[in-house]
């Protein structure tokens, strides 16, 4: 029997609003993901799912996408410095609480700018406490 174990998030698109990050470490636990919006793009991220707060973050994030990009992804996007700078400052606002045994803090995510390519609708590389991870929420396709 395989170690490996995979696990869909949202399978049918009917989960209300979510935003969580997988931070990726050697778990043997995979999670997938379909993002880019109507480019309907396929992730996969081994490691573990830490739900995160931020609903106004999650709004401005939609905005971004579903708005500004009309939703229709921005993999492989040369992002300009305003953009980049913008989608910055809407994933600082989410709180990634880590927990060290015993007690629990909030951090501040960051964007990852050394993946900016990989960053799309529903997919953004971010740096969490407990190391480099990818934030996702539902897709808008």
């Amino acid at each position: 029997m395989s170690s490996r174990r995979f696990v869909v998030l949202d399978p049918d698109g009917t989960a209300p609003g979510w935003l969580y990050v997988i931070v990726e470490a050697q778990t043997g636990v995979f999670y997938q993901q379909q993002y880019g919006g109507t480019a309907c793009r396929q992730g996969q991220l081994e490691g573990f799912l830490v739900p995160v707060a931020g609903a106004d973050a999650l709004d401005a994030l939609r905005d971004l996408f579903e708005k500004d990009f009309r939703g229709a992804g921005t993999w492989n996007y040369s992002w300009p410095d305003d953009e980049r700078d913008r989608l910055g400052r809407i994933v600082v606002g989410i709180s990634y609480w880590a927990c060290n045994g015993q007690t629990e803090e909030p951090h501040d995510l960051r964007l990852d700018d050394s993946r900016m390519r990989e960053v799309d609708e529903a997919w953004v590389p971010v740096l969490t406490p407990d190391g480099p991870g990818v934030l996702v929420w539902f897709n808008s396709d």
